[in-house]
């Protein structure tokens, strides 16, 4: 076992410099699984017959050997490393926040707002956008009621098309929040869950869960007249990931911007319990989700100002995982306290993979500002993998780093920078 695992933390060490080729590391991955085979220990290698990208298999099997302990009990409390994973489009191809949405519209489960007004449904909505959503909707449906939207498909279209951020005529829906702590948008598709029981809206996420695990892989769907993603797939090779983290005593959670109680049903397919699951949390009064949502790092209930967003998941995480109250929660904790791997795909995972201490695994998807961080890769810790099914061609151009890849709290653009503030040249996508 000794050599095998030398082995390993060799090719981890090695990635990116000409002291180990790529044959030794495939030489090294075999003897690990034959040892583990002959051991008959639970904390083999990652399934060799399941496809990854280059040597990123190799490099995530030495991260876990070299940070866990196999059989351990994986609990952060206890000091075990903590391995963090976004959901949409990192553990499953697809949003399950959209499913979940989308269901929602087809069945009549979207309740007129209070007062038919719009604007009620997020402190963000601009006069557009609610107007939009009241011309479409129309008033004859008594607040509280279910919108006829499986058969009124204005009204399915302009909720679809809030969704991603504009009115179907091309106007801004949200406007005046922190770029940098939430996505109007994202925070709205739980929002639209108001007047539900937390109960009801985990029925809602298993239906749609089943009809999007059941359709054909990559298949669309229509709400109203709009065609929207109609699949939704578990990554085999995430899995695999997810449950070899347990053997070796790692405490997996999950941290994403789609709804609490939507996340935890998609989790339960991974043996992850509800507490090891966050997510947008809606707040429940009367027993009913009310529309608002629970703040974090000193920001109060109800404000709606923060979700699992960029530095809002760094907030969640340092709030729930390692208890860390008011506005120190949205700062970086000392390395000790902090996820030795990290996993995602998107803008809204950038701060807490660049948290990430051992390791940081990027699903490609072609977001110019985790991409930069990822390719720039300043301290060997970056992994990139092209998406397991149906991966993204490679970017046309180069990200432009050094430019406008980066977004800040306004909204406005500008260059990516290291911790240290030096500016990231402009990348080439090479992983595709």
């Amino acid at each position: 076992m000794f050599r095998s695992l030398h082995a390993r933390a060799l090719c981890a060490l090695a990635v990116g410099s000409v002291l180990l080729s790529a044959t030794a590391c495939s030489s090294a991955e075999s003897a690990t699984k034959e040892d583990a085979a002959q051991s008959g220990s639970s904390c083999a290698a990652l399934d060799p017959s399941l496809a990854w990208y280059g040597d990123n298999r190799v490099r995530l099997d030495a991260m876990m050997t070299e940070f866990g302990t196999c059989g351990a009990a994986g609990d952060v409390d206890d000091g075990a490393p903590l391995a963090l994973f976004d959901w949409d489009n990192t553990v499953v191809k697809n949003d399950i926040g959209s499913a979940t949405a989308f269901w929602m519209i087809k069945n009549n489960k979207v309740l007129q707002p209070a007062g038919g007004d719009w604007v009620t449904t997020s402190r963000f909505m601009t006069p557009a956008g609610a107007a939009a959503l009241s011309a479409a909707c129309g008033s004859e449906t008594a607040p509280g009621q279910p919108l006829a939207t499986s058969t009124d498909v204005d009204c399915a279209d302009e909720i679809v098309a809030v969704l991603e951020e504009k009115t179907r005529d091309g106007q801004a829906a949200f406007d005046g929040y922190d770029h940098r702590r939430t996505k109007a948008a994202y925070a709205w598709a739980v929002q639209l869950m108001a007047g539900h029981t937390e109960d009801e809206v985990t029925e809602y996420a298993r239906a749609a869960r089943a009809e999007n695990l059941t359709a054909a892989e990559g298949s669309d769907q229509i709400v109203g007249t709009t065609e929207v993603d109609g699949s939704v797939r578990y990554y085999a090779q995430i899995e695999d990931l997810v449950k070899s983290l347990g053997a070796h005593g790692f405490d997996v959670r999950i941290i994403s911007a789609s709804a609490e109680p939507v996340v935890r049903v998609w989790a339960e397919q991974l043996g992850l319990d509800a507490d090891h699951v966050m997510g947008v949390r809606p707040i429940v009064e009367d027993g009913v989700l009310s529309g608002r949502l629970r703040g974090c790092g000193g920001v109060a209930d109800g404000d709606d100002s923060v979700i699992p967003y960029i530095d809002g998941k760094r907030c969640q995480v340092n709030e729930v995982v390692y208890g860390v109250v008011g506005p120190s929660a949205f700062e970086q904790l000392p390395a000790d306290r902090r996820q030795v791997f990290a996993a995602g795909d998107s803008v809204t995972d950038v701060t807490f993979l660049g948290d990430a201490t051992g390791a940081r695994l990027v699903i490609n998807r072609n977001n110019p500002e985790l991409m930069c961080n990822a390719y720039d890769n300043s301290d060997g810790k970056w992994l990139v993998n092209p998406m397991f099914i149906e991966p993204k061609a490679q970017a046309d151009a180069p990200y432009h780093c050094s430019t406008e890849a980066y977004t800040d709290a306004a909204g406005a653009k500008g260059a990516v920078t290291r911790a240290d503030g030096s500016v990231i040249p402009d990348q080439v996508d090479s992983v595709a």
